[in-house]
């Protein structure tokens, strides 16, 4: 072969790895960023540990502005029943003092013991509860409805659509409970899914039957998203007070009622 042919031949190739070269580094930065975009959804310094994935069992969403069986719930001045929905945001100036468990969570240190001897006679009864969230940062709360947007929307949904419906799995930031310090998010550790069929393991039918005990109640009960803004988790728990969730508890209420932000002609 001539020497202008071996010349050609040597510039195709360079040319041909250069090319490859550059194909490789833009799909590494493709994928970076894809993996910042949706990875957090995953990543142990957003997510709270054990976190697992929500399964949606209805398509519902809710709306920013406040329906119209909508009222500002009942001044009750304790820490405890402080309402905190879509329409009713956490104040921007709360505090907490929070404490760790030993779950390597977080909860206000005035629901901690509750929670713990909860737990703990759930355990004595032979069962394996296991929190996977509790107290959430604002820049936490952002990060998880942020995923669940970006979720939806490959889902196939507008960003309108995606915003609305991930608000009804992940609260907005400002409105989630965890934000408080006063719910917790428990599973059956034998079925870490946070879909609807939770509510069938052993761990939930024995919360069920006895958190007010101690002082929770199940938060976003069945028939009643149109009154929470959110949807059914057989697994949110939140503090109110043994008063207060005996009370929602025997009537069958969820918390919107029980502090009148809900007209009484209100759909359940």
């Amino acid at each position: 072969m001539c020497n202008k042919c071996d010349s050609s031949e040597t510039e195709r190739s360079h040319r041909s790895r250069s090319w490859l070269l550059r194909s490789l580094v833009l799909l590494a930065a493709f994928g970076g960023t894809a993996v910042l975009l949706l990875g957090s959804h995953f990543h142990s310094s957003v997510l709270p540990r054990s976190i697992p994935q929500v399964k949606p069992t209805v398509n519902f969403s809710v709306s920013r502005v406040a329906p119209p069986s909508w009222q500002p719930p009942e001044e009750t001045g304790t820490w405890n029943l402080m309402l905190v929905n879509p329409w009713n945001p956490l104040p921007e100036d709360y505090s907490i003092d929070l404490v760790s468990l030993n779950s390597n969570q977080s909860v206000d240190q005035r629901c901690a013991a509750a929670l713990e001897e909860m737990l703990s006679d759930c355990r004595t009864a032979g069962l394996s509860p296991l929190i996977c969230s509790s107290y959430r940062t604002q820049a936490t709360q952002q990060s998880l409805y942020n995923a669940q947007v970006y979720e939806l929307m490959a889902q196939g949904c507008s960003r309108e659509e995606a915003e609305e419906q991930a608000a009804t799995m992940v609260a907005l930031p400002g409105t989630s409970e965890h934000q408080l310090g006063l719910a917790v998010d428990i599973v059956d550790s034998e079925y870490q899914i946070l879909e609807s069929s939770q509510e069938n393991t052993p761990v939930q039918r024995w919360l069920m039957e006895h958190c007010w005990e101690y002082g929770f109640i199940l938060r976003y009960p069945k028939e009643k998203t149109q009154l929470t803004g959110i949807i059914y988790e057989p697994w949110h728990y939140r503090y109110v007070g043994k008063e207060a969730a005996k009370e929602i508890m025997n009537a069958g209420i969820c918390l919107e009622e029980y502090l009148g932000a809900v007209s009484s002609q209100s759909p359940t």
